[in-house]
């Protein structure tokens, strides 16, 4: 080998290093958080060390000979790492027992974090086979049997961290699916049953921004959930377009139905005929609410013509109820001028004259017209009084002058006399039966006699 020296500052305080092969310095990555590694349950490697700092005694492991090359002892024997010229060969062999010690931290520091669980157990085993690589041709002295033994058992930790990784990045990945398939139900629900359009258009957003949270699922499954997911979106939009285009059908029909409404309730408001027309008119309001709502602003629109031509008509019949009912006030007086005349009327007297004058009143009465509904009971009522009062004295009258009511008696007395006769025949030849019977029919006949009897003296 020949000796390489650039700067004998250095080369005084470490010694001149002359190497056909550069040493290699492996990488250890850099703690990226915890990503579910599991150590391994045998001592941890970074308490227990158990590789000794070979600068503390760097002849236990190499030495130095006359000509200053340098020579590790491994299991295998004594190899070459390297040699010294620029300094006392214990110096030399110090220089790369330092350069082991730096192999040993990396070794330490990568033990470390395979126990704390920090970091990619992938990179961790990778890193680890590389140092092991490292150390067949490895510039260093120090306990290299030791630390090929040590990196060893970092690998099989390695592998045990890889596969605790891999079961919690399977489990991870099953409730990432888990969650995006309850996210993918939960909008088919949506898609097929929503009616609240608004509120289910939020929901699906919402839905869509967790989605994008969700990591970890595999590219296939990813793909499909997300065509479903996407269908599902695409069936509520299309079902909300067709609901809000029906909405606008709906809307324009009830726009037509409610001007035909309009025109034919200006149509009605210069009529006279109140009635009828108010009944149209609640009837046309019963048809405006089932014809729907049209777009808003037209609904409103037409709705302030229909109650203009409503209102219109109710104003005039408003005004000509009140003209009628001054006029209804005056016939009611005139009315009250008639019961005080029809009130002196006596038919206990001259009863063909009370009647003549009671018909005079009764024709003027009809002449005179309507009175406030709210007097028509009580005026009729003692009209009917007074009329009553007539026809009484009229059918006394003619109850004293009635020739049948008279034959009446005697044929109800004859019936009684008859019955009286067959009973008591009937009880000389003790017939018990018969003569109970004739009795009953002749007691009935005996009621209707008596009534029959008062009639007659009434009169």
């Amino acid at each position: 080998m020949t000796e390489q020296q650039t700067n004998p500052e250095t080369a005084h305080a470490e010694g001149a290093v002359s190497e056909t092969v550069e040493r290699p310095v492996p990488t250890v990555v850099p703690a990226q958080g915890d990503n579910g590694a599991v150590a391994t349950e045998t001592e941890s490697p970074a308490s227990a060390a158990p590789v000794a700092v070979a600068s503390d005694d760097p002849t236990k492991w190499g030495r130095v000979d006359e000509n200053g090359t340098v020579y590790v002892r491994t299991s295998d024997g004594e190899r070459e790492v390297g040699s010294w010229q620029a300094g006392e060969p214990v110096e030399g062999l110090a220089h790369y027992a330092r350069r082991f010690d730096d192999v040993r931290t990396e070794v330490q520091l990568l033990a470390a974090r395979l126990e704390s669980g920090a970091g990619d157990p992938k990179q961790a085993h990778t890193s680890a086979k590389h140092l092991k690589d490292s150390l067949t041709d490895a510039k260093v002295v120090g306990d290299i049997d030791g630390l090929s033994k040590w990196i060893d058992q970092l690998l099989v930790q390695a592998d045990h961290a890889l596969e605790g990784a891999k079961a919690v990045k399977q489990q991870q990945r099953a409730e990432a699916v888990a969650r995006k398939q309850a996210l993918v139900e939960e909008a088919e629900k949506i898609a097929g049953e929503a009616t609240q359009w608004k509120t289910a258009g939020d929901r699906l957003r919402e839905i869509l921004d967790e989605w994008k949270t969700i990591r970890g699922v595999d590219r296939k499954t990813d793909e499909q959930l997300w065509r479903q997911f996407s269908k599902a979106r695409d069936n509520f939009n299309r079902r909300r377009g067709s609901h809000f285009a029906d909405l606008d059908r709906q809307r324009a029909t009830a726009k037509t139905r409610k001007q035909e409404l309009v025109t034919e309730a200006e149509q009605l408001s210069e009529s006279t005929d109140w009635q009828h027309t108010a009944n149209r008119y609640r009837d046309l309001m019963t048809e405006w609410k089932a014809a729907g709502r049209a777009p808003k602003d037209a609904d409103d629109a037409l709705w302030q013509q229909f109650r203009a031509a409503q209102d219109a008509f109710f104003a005039r019949r408003s005004e000509a109820f009140n003209e009628r009912d001054a006029e209804f006030t005056e016939n009611a007086k005139a009315k009250e001028a008639l019961l005080a005349e029809a009130e002196k009327i006596d038919p206990s007297g001259d009863l063909k004259a009370a009647k003549a004058q009671l018909y005079k009143i009764q024709e003027r009465w009809e002449q005179i017209g309507k009175v406030p509904r709210e007097r028509i009971r009580d005026l009729e009522g003692k009209l009917r009084a007074i009329e009553e009062k007539v026809r009484g004295a009229s059918d006394a009258q003619w109850r004293r002058t009635d020739p049948e009511a008279l034959a009446r008696v005697a044929q109800f007395r004859e019936r009684v006399e008859q019955f009286e006769a067959q009973a008591a025949k009937a009880v000389a030849a003790g017939d018990k039966r018969r003569a109970q019977k004739a009795e009953e029919q002749a007691a009935q006949w005996r009621e209707w006699l008596a009534a029959a009897e008062q009639a007659v003296a009434s009169r």
